[in-house]
Parts: C-alpha cells; structure tokens; sequence
C-alpha cells in the first residue's frame, strides 16, 4: 500500500513540476493545493484497500469472532493507516519544496502539526468508509464517491493552513487549524460510536 501511495505522489510531484510555468504562475498560491491533492488522492488509493485483504479468505470474520474488543481491529487499522500517511508525507514534501523552487521560512512545527491534523483527517474517515464498502460488489467507487464530499472540509482547511505557514511573511494558520481539529475530533468520533453497528450489517 506504501509503494503504491509514494509511487502516485512521485508522480504527481514530476507531472506538475513539469506542467506548471513558474514565469506565469505563481507557484505560492497554487502550491499548497497541488501539495494536498496529490496526498488526498494517494491516501485514497491506499486506504482503500484498508479491508480489501481480509476479504478473500474471509479472515474478517476471524478477526471478530477472536476473544477482545472489536474496537482494537479498528484502531490498529487507523493507526496503521496514518503511520503509512504520514511516512508518505515527510517523505514526498521535501521533494514537493525541492521540485517547485518554494521558498522556505522555517517554520517547520506548524507545517508538521497541519501534516499530521490533515493526515489524520484522511485516514480517519477513510478507514471507516473502507470497512462500510469492503463486502460490497462496487465497493471501491461507493469509497471514492463517498469519500470526496466528506474530505472537502480536510482539503479547504489543509490548503488554506498550508498557505498561511508558507506566505511571505508568515500568517496565521490557526483559525484553519482549529477547524481542521474540529474535523478530527467529530469524525474521530463518530467511527467510535459506529463501529459495533457496522459488524452487525
């Protein structure tokens, strides 16, 4: 799932470098959306396929019939799920800042902090829409056309951080990252309540 997710960063790294004329653009206001597309759309391609593998042998099943909480299945999926995201982000954004000629102010613990608000924003959601669409038969386009409203909030509040934090001078990222936590805290919670429901259909 990894590979998958750094080779279709990578990708989207080079294509747009290439496309985009830094004489007529400028790459300050279009970067951060370039940046945070390219992570949605390879947080989707992994995540995705967060349940496909129990489907086959039906190991699924296994796993909930096995003596502990049915919430720990879950939770090791989310984890596990954001600790692949944000690998894939420390890794394809200094490849982002290298390839675009961005400048740098150094502000490097807020740019961390929206890195891993919005990682978790993808994930969180997406590892619930990806145990809802894992046994059905078009599951993986009910995952994408479920899973693109619901991210809008993520990607508004992401981009507009983002570009805030790498402004000359610097703004002030704090009014989208508040948002961007209340995202996090209701769809954090909201699998949590839902999660025991989803086993019984």
């Amino acid at each position: 799932m990894w590979v998958t997710m750094m080779a279709f960063v990578i990708m989207i790294v080079f294509m747009f470098a290439f496309a985009v004329d830094a004489g007529q653009v400028r790459l300050s206001l279009v970067f951060p959306g370039i940046l945070w597309m390219a992570f949605l759309f390879a947080g989707m391609i992994g995540i995705s396929r967060t349940y496909a593998h129990e489907v086959p042998e039906d190991t699924l099943t296994g796993l909930i019939l096995a003596p502990g909480d049915r919430m720990a299945i879950f939770l090791a999926k989310l984890t596990t799920a954001f600790l692949f995201m944000m690998g894939m982000e420390l890794i394809a954004t200094p490849i982002f800042f290298a390839l675009f000629n961005e400048p740098w102010n150094g502000a490097w613990g807020s740019l961390l902090l929206v890195l891993a608000l919005g990682a978790l924003g993808i994930v969180e959601l997406g590892t619930l829409l990806s145990a809802i669409s894992a046994n059905l038969k078009s599951g993986e386009m009910i995952f994408t056309m479920l899973m693109f409203p619901f991210e809008i909030p993520v990607l508004i509040t992401t981009v507009e951080g983002t570009h805030a934090i790498l402004s000359q001078p610097a703004g002030n990222p704090w009014l989208w990252l508040h948002g961007l936590m209340a995202y996090d805290a209701i769809f954090l919670a909201l699998p949590l309540l839902l999660y025991d429901y989803l086993w019984e259909v």
